[in-house]
């Protein structure tokens, strides 16, 4: 068998340098997915012509599911196309659910014969993943193209794949988080990490307390670019909620795209706009405001009883709404000042028998973590959880580098790694002369694509907490959606080829060849990118 895979490099060469608009000769410099796939062979000379009036054959429920998806697809560039329970001769796209071979519930085959495709997996996720391949190599102007006889084996390294996004700094409408959703479901990213409740912000409709939108989601002004001293705001109110019915919607949304959303409601720090809302929940009589400028704030929740059936009633309402198992609760960069000077705080650590202000944390930390297991769930913490001591099922999200998901794994905590050296996409990726603003530091496309999510530190026996990794977009200069996706694109594929490929398939040098194409892509839908690579 000859191995695509041993002239892949020189495919996107083809496609930047050739003038030709011949599909014949452009064929091959297409196949330019990412993230790589682990296998991609030829057994034979040949191609296929796929091209309007196709048929795409599909018989069961998931079969049918993934059909649709696709020929949702194929209207946008105007194709025409049947649904079908059975193929033609030529020019047909089948889809069939059966088993491959594979343990990996994402895993697939996309097989491309002189007559037609054909896509096998054992369940919707791996048919879907096999789409989004087979999109990556089809025409952007709705011409018939010819594709090589080949075929791909492929699943993915890590089962979790994340990209997060804050909308708590500054709020996005429905229609933007769609659009993420699709290009995380594009790149075969699997979860959404949703930041919904923040200092400068609460942004997600509970019904039991209406203050929480009403208060909680509108700031008075925001602070002009880095101006903390002597403060400067722009003196233009900020706000914007969604409702549970627009929650539910973005729900099915990413469902239908293979992604599990993980709604992140902050405790007991970041909670300044909840304390605006309900000052009664804080240790001190306030008053307070939704906060304007950015960084950390010292009022934080108390960890009254009042408190606690608060925001049990608040994660009742938000655990109806995520039927994922995950419900991530921040946990971190919570300043203890408040808690040292609060009767309150410092009865509870006597009455539990604790040593401080920290354990008092793990105290609060746990309790929530119990409520959750009654509820189904599991919970989901930055790693400033593991001070004063682990929730016992918690999973930890290593941001502080990986010291952090270090030691939960050693601890058997599962962890999904997001260290801020290189997965904070609201750090600089250039420059930064010409750049626009961030937050500060320098993460570039290569320092992402390189990443290793398995720390060597780490015996083998404990690997496998290793869920996967995931990058962080906090958006407090981030006003714009065209801003949020220049910050994110491209590194969003590199990560995914980071999480996605084994080791030995990936390739800086090729990566940044099928760059050439991918940018032509990420054109064809009108998304925003940093250019220079």
């Amino acid at each position: 068998m000859k191995k695509v895979l041993l002239f892949f490099s020189v495919l996107a060469i083809v496609a930047s340098s050739c003038q030709s608009n011949s599909y014949e000769d452009l064929a091959l410099s297409q196949i330019a997915i990412v993230p790589q796939p682990q296998s991609i062979e030829t057994t034979e000379n040949g191609t296929m012509v796929i091209s309007s009036g196709l048929t795409i054959v599909a018989v069961k429920e998931e079969e049918l599911k993934i059909a649709n998806y696709l020929k949702d697809y194929f209207a946008e560039i105007n194709w025409t196309v049947k649904v079908k329970e059975d193929a033609p001769s030529s020019n047909f796209i089948s889809i069939q659910q059966k088993s491959i071979g594979s343990d990996n519930i994402e895993a697939y085959v996309l097989s491309i014969s002189q007559k037609g495709i054909q896509i096998e997996a054992a369940n919707g996720k791996g048919l879907f993943y096999a789409v989004q391949s087979l999109i990556q190599m089809l025409p952007l102007d709705g011409e018939a193209v010819k594709l090589p006889v080949m075929k791909i084996k492929d699943e993915p390294r890590f089962a979790y794949r994340g990209m997060h996004l804050d909308v708590a700094r500054h709020f996005f409408p429905v229609e933007f988080v769609k659009k993420y959703l699709d290009m995380m479901a594009f790149y075969k990213m699997n979860n959404f990490h949703w930041h919904l409740t923040e200092d400068q912000g609460w942004r997600i409709e509970i019904k039991k307390y209406p203050k929480l939108t009403e208060v909680g989601s509108v700031r008075k002004e925001t602070m002009v670019e880095k101006n903390f001293n002597p403060y400067v705001g722009d003196g233009i109110p900020h706000g914007g909620f969604y409702t549970q019915e627009e929650v539910k919607e973005i729900v099915a949304y990413a469902m239908e795209r293979q992604i599990n959303v993980i709604p992140e409601i902050e405790m007991p720090g970041h909670s300044l706009a909840a304390l605006a809302a309900y000052p009664e929940l804080g240790c001190t009589p306030g008053p307070f405001e939704v906060g304007t400028i950015w960084g950390v704030n010292k009022n934080i929740y108390c960890p009254s009883e009042e408190t606690f059936t608060f925001l049990e009633n608040v994660l009742s309402e938000v655990v109806e709404l995520f039927p994922g198992q995950y419900i991530h609760i921040g946990g971190d960069e919570a300043p203890k000042d408040r808690w040292k000077e609060s009767a309150v705080a410092q009865a509870v650590i006597k009455r539990e028998g604790l040593k401080d202000e920290f354990e008092l944390q793990s105290y609060f930390i746990r309790r929530i973590e119990k409520f959750l297991i009654s509820k189904g769930k599991k919970l989901i913490g930055w790693d400033e959880i593991l001070e004063g001591g682990l929730a016992p099922e918690a999973t930890v999200m290593s941001w502080r580098g990986e010291a952090g998901g270090i030691e939960a794994a050693e601890q058997g905590h599962d962890v999904i790694m997001t260290p801020n050296s290189v997965a904070y996409f609201d750090h600089y990726q250039a420059g930064p002369e010409g750049e626009p603003l961030a937050i500060g530091g320098f993460t570039t496309l290569q320092d992402v694509y390189d990443y290793e999510p398995i720390p060597e530190e780490l015996s083998k026996e404990n690997q496998k907490h290793v869920l996967g990794a995931q990058a962080n977009v906090w958006t407090e200069y981030m006003k714009t959606t065209d801003y949020v996706e220049y910050m994110v694109f491209p590194r969003m594929l590199a990560l995914s080829e980071t999480v996605w490929s084994q080791p030995e398939v990936k390739d800086w040098a090729r990566f940044q060849e099928k760059l050439n194409w991918q940018m032509q892509l990420l054109d064809a839908r009108n998304v925003n990118y940093h250019k220079s690579n």
